[in-house]
């Protein structure tokens, strides 16, 4: 397996931790840096599992996409991707995008189901055409950051549909702890959140999905981009046009990581989900002409991200 990350804070020791796991397992551990990050205290951690991509190395290597993504950004993330399929792609078929502010747990990684054709359970929502993955949980009173904000009245109303037969080339396993939901909920309940485990589930329906926890099959890369100028909808905008190229591939696991999530302000999350509230829905409807509801210069940085590969 590939792990990509980025980071602007000192090792952390969720990093540390991966990073040593990453050792035993025989896994390559990838971390993007930015201007911010102390680059010293990564690279002496450098090691034939663990690599640290520099500024300066980003630019010479790949210099258009840096160009056009910017400093000060996750969505950096994106030249971890690129550098992981170019280099490391004939020996490993799953890509694991994770954050630093996640406590893997014990078995993390062992119940990757990506590449795989597996039974799984499906659920859909019988009055809207967006499947919320927090709706059929014990913590259903909340929602997934992204999920379109008008249709959440309805979230909840879910039917289980039985098992189907699926070939997983997504999976987005649950986070505990401070759990990756809507910035307008975390702010009325800020709620510390533990899942009881579940199996395997997915829909037949579109749904949001986020890189902090996520596995791809490598092979999908090209079609799965963190978007610029979409504020904190960066993820979850590339988590719903893969399911444009790859429709039904996508499943939720039972939690896998704690999340202590690092400092932020939750009033500043809320102004960069803005964008998101007002054109997720329009999107949704219409998924085919998804380029028409991208800024120019999230657009270009796609092209210039699909050109590497």
């Amino acid at each position: 397996m590939l792990i990509v990350s980025t980071s602007i804070n000192p090792p952390t020791t969720q990093t540390k931790n991966l990073i040593n796991k990453s050792k035993e397992k025989n896994w390559k551990f990838i971390m993007v840096g930015d201007t911010k990050t102390p680059h010293d205290l990564y690279e002496e951690l450098q090691s034939d599992n663990f690599e640290y991509l520099s500024p300066e190395f980003q630019e010479r290597e790949y210099p258009k996409l840096s160009q056009v993504l910017g400093w000060k950004t996750i969505q950096r993330r994106n030249i971890g991707f690129v550098h992981a399929y170019k280099n490391y792609k004939e020996n490993n078929g799953i890509i694991s995008s994770w954050d630093d502010d996640n406590e893997v747990n014990s078995d993390w990684g062992q119940n990757v189901q990506v590449g795989k054709t597996i039974e799984v359970d499906i659920w859909d929502n019988i009055s809207v055409p967006c499947f919320d993955p927090l709706s059929v949980t014990n913590n259903n009173d909340l929602w997934q950051r992204g999920y379109p904000i008008q249709l959440v009245k309805e979230k909840n109303k879910v039917e289980y549909k039985g098992k189907q037969m699926r070939k997983i080339l997504a999976q987005n396993d649950l986070v505990d702890g401070d759990a990756d939901i809507d910035a307008t909920i975390r702010l009325i309940k800020k709620p510390i959140v533990k899942f009881d485990n579940i199996d395997m589930y997915g829909s037949n329906q579109i749904a949001p999905f986020n890189s902090q926890n996520l596995f791809l099959d490598i092979n999908t890369l090209p079609y799965y981009f963190c978007f610029n100028g979409v504020g904190r909808f960066d993820d979850i905008w590339g988590g719903y046009i893969f399911q444009k190229y790859f429709p039904n591939s996508l499943v939720f696991g039972p939690a896998s990581v704690y999340q202590d999530r690092n400092p932020q302000d939750l009033i500043t999350n809320l102004e960069n989900e803005i964008f998101g509230y007002r054109n997720t829905l329009n999107l949704l409807n219409d998924l085919n002409n998804y380029p028409v509801y991208l800024p120019e210069r999230s657009l270009d940085a796609f092209r210039i991200y699909q050109e590497y590969f």
